[in-house]
């Protein structure tokens, strides 16, 4: 199926809300800083261009009508006296060059003859573009030629001033990721609680602390925590309370035909209320396992547990192997993690006759479980369907192989419980490898060197 066009067409943004808002402001806020600031730079030059203007106004008729009155030696004496930022003043022709070329440099010449009461006649060339550069040339009364030569520039910039614009930039984005960052933070913290919804209402209620809008949904996800978990406590109320119900009368009908003659007829029926039996006692294990009591947690030494596990099987005879793996400890309860590994290794025996149990640590100090057989496995498309309570696969995990469709379910409940997961995977060259996984946020890890499986 195709991806949403709308997908598609934002699919260059980031995926978390909190990159895409830091984004959107940071780039905002520096675009508004900068137009700011050419804003201020185009106004600066303006400034400087008028002022340069205003200087040479007032100051160039001076300073003619000084050398007018000076002798040539003493010209050259007062030339650096009458230097400017932006012009001086050259006793000598102008440097070849071309006809004026910008605005900017015409007015300028245009000023300097109207300031002379156009007594001189001027002539203007350009000599640099880049910097720019033009030379005006007159020639004083006693035939002397006299330049005036005009550099524009802006006022020099303080050299504080860049750090100055760096640290408000800084400052900008850094008010950004704190507004992003307290914006969002409510947000992450509801969607893990949301995460850590327990269905059984066993878990605790979501914080209703931060803003409105997040208090509002924190609120309305408790009220459905408890919703949830009523209806799901009343489900297995009435499907612990029909199960046991039901033991009474197969256990009489169980009676009634052991009594009769041994027929085939009668074998057949034997077999018929022994999986009825089964399916009622499972069914009450399963209704048990919703709203099972957890306790306080110990530190358990997993290998020691696991070989305690295996070697349960073996002594009846059970070809159950431990297989060589890591070595963990963590917080957890014992009792129902010992029912989870049962449950998947009594699947392994029931549809392959065998089963290998293994303990891995994985990079983050997750905790992995592994019950491996190399029975028929389970269908892809079905994987995750086998741990809905009885679901069964036909014909290699159907009736005749004495399945009921809640093991499988009971050990997921039981895995959520212990705020794990159970993972299904067929294995390369055939068979099943069921994952009890127990996260790292929910169990304090300490690895240890591994060793050879007993």
């Amino acid at each position: 199926m195709n991806a949403p066009a709308h997908r598609r067409r934002f699919s260059w943004l980031p995926r978390t809300l909190g990159t895409r808002l830091l984004l959107i402001l940071a780039a905002g806020m520096l675009l508004a800083h900068g137009l700011s600031f050419a804003l201020l730079f185009h106004e600066r030059a303006t400034a400087t261009r008028a002022m340069m203007l205003s200087n040479m106004e007032d100051d160039v008729p001076l300073s003619v009508a000084l050398l007018e009155h000076l002798s040539p030696a003493e010209r050259t004496a007062w030339l650096p006296q009458l230097e400017r930022r932006t012009y001086r003043y050259l006793l000598r022709p102008a440097q070849p060059g071309s006809a004026l070329a910008s605005e900017r440099a015409r007015q300028v010449a245009g000023l300097i003859d109207d300031s002379l009461a156009h007594r001189y006649a001027l002539r203007p060339r350009a000599v640099s573009a880049s910097p720019e550069r033009y030379e005006v040339e007159l020639t004083l009364a006693d035939g002397q030629p006299l330049t005036i030569e005009v550099t524009p520039s802006l006022l020099p910039i303080a050299r504080w001033l860049p750090w100055v614009l760096a640290a408000q930039v800084l400052v900008l984005l850094g008010c950004v990721w704190l507004a992003v960052r307290l914006a969002t933070r409510p947000l992450v913290r509801l969607a893990e609680a949301a995460d850590r919804l327990d269905v059984a209402g066993q878990g605790d209620a979501i914080s209703e602390q931060g803003p409105q809008e997040v208090e509002a949904a924190a609120r309305a996800l408790n009220a459905l925590q408890s919703r949830v978990a009523a209806h799901v406590s009343e489900r297995m109320q009435i499907l612990a309370a029909i199960s046991h119900d039901l033991q009474t009368p197969i256990t009489r009908l169980r009676l009634r035909i052991e009594s009769l003659d041994e027929t085939p007829a009668q074998e057949r029926l034997l077999g018929d209320v022994t999986q009825l039996s089964q399916l009622v006692r499972e069914g009450i294990d399963y209704a048990r396992s919703a709203t099972v009591s957890m306790g306080t947690p110990v530190q358990l030494d997993l290998p020691a547990f696991l070989d305690s596990v295996v070697g349960d099987y073996e002594e009846v005879g059970k070809p159950v192997r431990r297989v060589a793996g890591a070595q963990a400890t963590l917080p957890t309860h014992p009792q129902v993690l010992r029912r989870v590994v049962q449950n998947l290794i009594d699947n392994a025996l029931a549809y392959a006759g065998s089963a290998d149990v293994g303990l891995t640590v994985g990079a983050h100090g997750e905790v992995s479980i592994d019950v491996m057989d190399r029975g028929p496995g389970i269908p892809e498309a079905s994987l995750a369907a086998v741990l809905q309570p009885f679901h069964r696969l036909e014909p290699s995990r159907g009736r005749a192989s004495g399945g009921t469709g809640l093991g499988l379910a009971i050990a997921d409940q039981l895995a959520r419980a212990l705020g794990g997961r159970l993972i299904l995977a067929n294995r390369a060259g055939g068979g099943l490898r069921a994952t009890l996984e127990l996260r790292r946020e929910n169990a304090a890890v300490r690895t240890k060197p591994a060793l050879e499986s007993i």
